[in-house]
């Protein structure tokens, strides 16, 4: 691979990354398709598990989804018993993602094994694998961000 110009190597990097990317994210659904959630419910239990109450029009902006389908995917796990909406006592223009002890108890059940199966997506990678491969892709991250 070494004969190949900087920009081919680029392009190549840019279609292993988009490949290897396209690979986990299809395992990392598959399995949460298995606690009979989609993607979108299973991020915003997850930051309302982890993050505690959070105000309804700032969540997509936290778990990478357009606003408009916010109160779709609220209304479900609403109506799952998952989470419940509560008013802000300061500004009634903002109202709150709660997540309900049905919920909580959900993901005390599921995080774990959804935990796992990460770790066992990546265990072709050693620690140090790891390590560097976060440090590489926050760089280009903040580079391609930055141009």
């Amino acid at each position: 691979m070494s004969d190949l110009n900087d920009q081919d190597l680029a392009l190549k990097l840019f279609v292993v990354l988009s490949r290897a990317t396209e690979s986990v994210m299809k395992r990392v659904e598959e399995d949460i398709r298995t606690y009979e959630l989609n993607t979108t419910e299973f991020a915003v239990l997850e930051l309302l598990y982890h993050k505690g109450d959070q105000p309804i029009q700032k969540i997509g902006d936290k778990v990478l989804l357009a606003s408009s389908s916010i109160t779709y995917v609220v209304d479900k796990l609403e109506k799952k018993g998952l989470l419940t909406r509560r008013r802000c006592t300061e500004d009634r223009r903002v109202t709150y993602a709660a997540i309900t002890d049905a919920g909580r108890a959900l993901m005390d059940e599921i995080f774990p094994k959804h935990g796992e199966a990460i770790q066992g997506i990546f265990s072709v990678l050693d620690k140090d694998e790891k390590e560097q491969m976060i440090e590489q892709l926050r760089r280009l991250g903040f580079h391609a961000k930055g141009i």
